[in-house]
């Protein structure tokens, strides 16, 4: 018999989610959103292959906030879309995975490269947990004026400040302060104050 993890909890599981609590994602307002996401997704990637400007209109009803200016490259991946704000003049070449089960946060003037992850989800360390199919997320932010390089991962609840680059094919596990460069696995600074 499963442990009943929220006694006394009144809470749907999208609630738990959204409030950044451990949840389990068979909650079926959980479930219509993803299928949202998937097929504002896809409208998305058929628009983009038959004019790149009107498939931003697109991409604009997927994501919470798109600033003026900025443009997506198709196709983007997601869990929901609408947890992703990005801000004005921003770049984000294809293959895009953000997985906003937490807020996702890039800020203006950013160039995103081909094929990045932005990992928001955790699952816990303790085995039992998870094999009840625990998971929880950690929000991440991007500065402005930040670049990310192909292939790049950043991991649940990383912050990367203002001006700061990652290394194509980096995992960025912690935080990243302002104005540095950062490469490798984890990404370490190997240059500061640029």
């Amino acid at each position: 018999m499963m442990t009943d993890y929220f006694a006394g909890d009144p809470r749907t599981n999208h609630e738990r989610m959204l409030a950044g609590d451990l949840y389990i994602a068979d909650d079926p307002s959980i479930i219509e959103a993803q299928k949202r996401a998937v097929r504002t997704a896809a409208r998305f990637t058929a628009a983009y292959d038959q004019d790149p400007d009107a498939g931003q209109a697109v991409v604009a009803e997927l994501f919470g906030s798109i600033g003026e200016g900025t443009h997506v490259r198709a196709p983007v991946y997601v869990d929901y879309g609408n947890q992703i704000t990005v801000g004005a003049r921003t770049f984000i070449n294809m293959g895009l995975t953000a997985l906003d089960v937490a807020p996702i946060t890039i800020g203006d003037d950013c160039q995103i490269g081909p094929h990045v992850q932005l990992l928001t989800p955790t699952h816990p360390i303790d085995p039992q947990p998870r094999k009840d199919k625990l998971e929880a997320a950690k929000p991440i932010v991007l500065g402005d004026n930040v670049w990310l390089g192909g292939g790049v991962i950043v991991c649940p609840g990383v912050t990367i400040g203002d001006n700061s680059v990652i290394g194509a094919g980096s995992v960025v596990t912690k935080d990243v302060p302002a104005n540095v460069v950062a490469v490798g696995n984890p990404a370490r600074v190997i240059r500061e104050k640029i």
